[in-house]
């Protein structure tokens, strides 16, 4: 099917709108992959602030120029859909990971993270990163340690003297 010139400039601008904001993107295959099941990766994927792009590859490639995504030029080869990951960098792999356990004609093609391009068996690096709402815990964690440890320690002070203060009274009534 035609596309209009407008409409091909329209969709370059919005992908590449879309991979200018982009933390990370991961490239799929998705031949085989019934309507059905693309629509629920579709919801999966909004829920999860991934946005999902099929787009021509010609495109595609005149639309992540001049972002970091660059360098999945080579990549965009037959059928792909693009999963660009907007707030945190693991969750299009994650979904994508996820959805290619369950759909085993979905192949995962690679990924590119901070302008590096990744093969596919490289996802579970890119998967296993924590979310946000993970991160700041693990940060507030190791940021509430040394306080809970001075504390612990300041505490410790009046119990020695306590104890100490015991301790000599204890022994001048076994003196006495």
């Amino acid at each position: 099917m035609a596309i209009r010139l407008e409409d091909k400039k329209a969709i370059v601008a919005e992908v590449n709108e879309t991979a200018g904001g982009a933390l990370s993107v991961v490239l799929a295959d998705y031949r085989g992959v019934t309507s059905g099941d693309m629509t629920a990766l579709r919801a999966k994927a909004r829920a999860e602030n991934v946005r999902l792009k099929v787009v021509r590859n010609n495109l595609a490639k005149i639309a992540i120029r001049g972002t970091e995504f660059e360098c999945i030029d080579e990549a965009l080869v037959g059928p792909t859909i693009l999963a660009f990951s907007m707030e945190d960098p693991g969750a299009a792999a994650r979904l994508l990971k996820d959805f290619a356990k369950e759909k085993e004609v979905f192949e995962i093609k690679g990924l590119a993270v901070g302008g590096e391009l990744m093969s596919a068996d490289q996802i579970d690096r890119l998967a296993k990163l924590p979310t946000r709402h993970e991160a700041l815990t693990m940060l507030a964690a190791v940021t509430q340690a040394p306080i809970t440890k001075l504390a612990r320690t300041l505490n410790e002070v009046p119990s020695k003297v306590t104890r100490a203060v015991a301790a000599v009274r204890d022994q001048k009534q076994e003196a006495a």
